[in-house]
């Protein structure tokens, strides 16, 4: 209900933008695969970037904050996703038509569905190599050291091997946050971050820090400040990969 709500204003931001572009991409056989690609693209950097920006974190923490990973762990999606239209704008100005943005966006996410599970060890090695599989993607959930911040693909994992984030999966992950939250509460377990940022901005000592603990990533404090009021980062700074942008899709 949240989350459909917040889509309102999103559609008529698209639908504005569509309108004012004169290019158009034709919904055909040919053109679809492409928009599939591009979608990923985006998707790709939109998920890195809610991983290495704390406000953005805060919408995406709610999908890592199970200690358990299987295909219910897909199922634990945000309720504030009004962080993400900004990354598709690009699709939308050259003539994507918003429908098929949200065709390719909800087959992204349906792809990444099957990926939630240690039931599945490996893919054949060239389907590793191309796409996301349930081995990638126990890494992007594992909360431990040389795991953060890596393996951002929705579809295709050629992206994280383009820019820098992949990792394989070599030690058996640990999953949920550095510092979990310990509820079941939804309300708690879709908001607790927010409440975070909002404590650590009041008791921030001035702007910059006010800034950084809104904008920098989610492990982020100043030197000499005391931690920041939640440590449920699934990501810090310091092991973020650093490519492409200050480095930013179940």
């Amino acid at each position: 209900m949240f989350d459909f709500v917040w889509k309102i204003p999103i559609v008529a931001i698209y639908t504005a933008i569509y309108e004012l572009t004169p290019l158009r991409v034709p919904v055909l056989w040919w053109t679809l695969p492409l928009m599939l690609l591009a979608q990923d693209f985006f998707y790709y950097w939109s998920h890195r970037g809610h991983h290495v920006i704390r406000v953005l974190w805060a919408c995406h923490v709610v999908h890592h904050s199970s200690e358990k990973f299987n295909l219910t762990t897909a199922l634990r999606q945000p309720w504030t996703t009004l962080t993400v239209w900004p990354f598709y704008v690009p699709l939308i100005a050259l003539g994507v038509h918003p429908a098929a943005l949200a065709f390719c966006s909800s087959a992204n996410l349906v792809y990444q569905f099957w990926i939630h599970t240690e039931r599945i060890d490996r893919m054949p090695r060239w389907f590793e190599f191309v796409f996301n599989t349930p081995s990638h993607h126990r890494v992007h959930h594992a909360s431990q050291g040389g795991y953060l911040d890596r393996n951002f693909g929705g579809i295709l994992i050629v992206w994280d091997r383009l820019f820098g984030s992949f990792v394989p999966e070599v030690t058996r992950p640990v999953y949920g946050l550095t510092k979990n939250i310990n509820t079941f509460n939804p309300i708690k377990v879709a908001t607790h971050e927010y409440v975070a940022i909002v404590k650590d901005v009041k008791a921030a000592s001035g702007w910059r820090e006010r800034t950084g603990r809104v904008f920098r990533g989610p492990g982020w404090q100043p030197a000499s400040a005391p931690a920041p009021s939640t440590a449920t980062t699934a990501a810090t700074t310091t092991a973020a990969p650093t490519t492409a942008e200050e480095t930013t899709a179940a």
